[in-house]
């Protein structure tokens, strides 16, 4: 069962006995569990027929004698066991499944580690109840998500404030939502989020972040980049090198793999790239002012200045002295 399935049954009180969510994102885990906890009895029955758990204080034993019960004065009796992974050879509990009540809804939170799937453990699961794998998203799927979760609640978001959201909060799930949350509160409904709501609440510059960075790179600007990268080496608290680095090198393995690509279709190289539509253009522009030499070159020079951004041969050079190094030798 997928997320949303999961999710739209609980929704529509369709559920059960077992739910074992195992996987590396935390955040959907969280979330169908949070979902179980806080809809499935109200708070007159949760004083006495729902349970929480942690993995390092019980054992399959513990967990199996609980989840045998039935609810006091109530539907269900709810079980959830946060940090499940911390159960020593919790495979063990295969043989007792069939024992669990059907009024019973046991939650198992296998956070970070995935079971074996050809352990008979994971095919009961999977046959007879809900095995869920949470994984990471990619971060090209991030603006997509975004844009899902402000959809599900009656917002709508442009493109480059989107990007900008993905762009600096990474793959965090539960982090991204945080943002996202503050942005709902603080933008009305009817208003489409956009660069500016981004910047004003959340703290990201609309003019000098890492997007337009890159744009100023692409389409060769070297004073917008010089720009940029004093705002960066005055706000090294929020910019630091070894991100701006980081970042770059991903940007340029882009151009690298562009150059290769053999359909250049803008649908297919977005795909391809793994990136926004959004930035294709400036991809495509970018392949013409940097060919594959000049990006095997700039890719070392960001080798050079991951080094120096961890103290590796810098001195006691500053790091607004370094972005400025580094951008002049990037564009020369």
């Amino acid at each position: 069962m997928t997320y949303e399935q999961i999710l739209s049954e609980i929704k529509n009180k369709i559920y059960h006995p077992v739910y074992f969510l195992m996987g590396e994102e935390p955040y959907f885990i969280d979330s169908i569990s949070d979902a179980i906890e806080s809809t499935v009895l109200d708070e007159a029955d949760k004083a006495f027929n729902q349970i929480v758990l942690y993995g390092k204080d019980v054992n399959v034993h513990d967990i199996v004698t609980q989840a045998r019960n039935f609810p006091m004065m109530g539907n269900y009796l709810v079980i959830i066991v946060k940090e499940a992974q911390d159960v020593k050879n919790i495979e063990t509990m295969e043989p007792f499944l069939e024992m669990i009540p059907p009024t019973t809804i046991l939650v198992l939170n296998y956070k970070y580690k995935k079971l074996d799937k050809r352990l008979k453990f994971a095919k009961t699961l999977d046959k007879n109840y809900v095995l869920f794998e949470s994984k990471k998203l990619k971060d090209w799927d991030i603006p997509r998500w975004i844009v899902n979760f402000l959809g599900n609640h009656n917002y709508k978001i442009q493109q480059k404030a989107c990007q900008m959201l993905s762009d600096y909060l990474g793959t965090d799930l539960q982090k991204i939502r945080n943002e996202l949350e503050k942005l709902m509160i603080a933008v009305p409904q009817k208003k489409e989020i956009d660069d500016a709501d981004v910047e004003y609440n959340i703290g990201i510059s609309k003019d000098f972040n890492i997007f337009e960075l890159q744009k100023a790179i692409s389409y060769g600007n070297f004073p917008k980049a010089v720009q940029i990268i004093n705002y960066f080496g005055d706000n090294t608290k929020g910019n630091p090198l070894i991100v701006t680095v980081t970042m770059l090198y991903a940007y340029y393995c882009k151009i690298l793999k562009l150059h290769y690509a053999t359909d250049k279709s803008k649908d297919n190289v977005a795909s391809f790239m793994g990136i926004s539509p959004y930035y294709v253009d400036d991809y495509f522009e970018a392949t013409r002012r940097y060919n594959i030499r000049k990006c095997v070159e700039n890719i070392a020079i960001l080798r050079e200045f991951d080094l120096k951004s961890k103290g590796y041969n810098s001195g006691d050079v500053s790091q607004k002295d370094l972005y400025r190094e580094m951008i002049f030798k990037l564009m020369r």
